[in-house]
């Protein structure tokens, strides 16, 4: 399984508005130029997110980006599921129940259906807030006596 770069800059975008929720909406261009990613490429994610109930907008002179919800309440494998559908890592497993004809007889499902579980319990665990106290953990913004 690969990433995409759509999923990869859309969890960089909702990093960067939970890093900065305190500023109320944010300007695509500015959530750009801190991830030093095009413009017009967030602007095809935004659809997408916005879709899903991840983002507030706001239209006009103050407009921008906002998290609808706390960073808590966002994990990594919800934001990916969003921008990269599936994180299954064989199509049969896209559907529940399996309704592939060979389920019941194929010897390799459960090393499939293993790996997906590891995927899916490890993404759906992490969240946006813990991404940035990780962040903040390792680069030393924490240093007390």
């Amino acid at each position: 399984m690969k990433i995409s770069t759509k999923g990869r800059y859309a969890l960089r975008m909702l990093l960067d508005l939970a890093t900065h929720q305190s500023d109320g909406f944010i300007a695509l261009k500015d959530i750009a130029q801190r991830q030093e990613i095009s413009k017009k490429y967030l602007e095809q994610i935004v659809p997408m997110l916005n879709k899903s109930g991840l983002l507030k907008t706001n239209r006009g002179y103050q407009g921008g980006y906002m998290l609808a919800k706390s960073p808590s309440e966002y994990t990594v494998g919800e934001i990916l599921r969003v921008t990269e559908g599936s994180l299954a890592p064989v199509s049969c497993l896209d559907q529940v129940p399996n309704e592939c004809p060979r389920a019941a007889k194929c010897p390799t499902l459960f090393v499939w259906e293993g790996l997906h579980n590891a995927i899916t319990e490890y993404l759906d665990n992490i969240t946006l807030e813990d991404i940035i106290e990780h962040k903040s953990d390792i680069s030393g913004d924490n240093y007390s006596i």
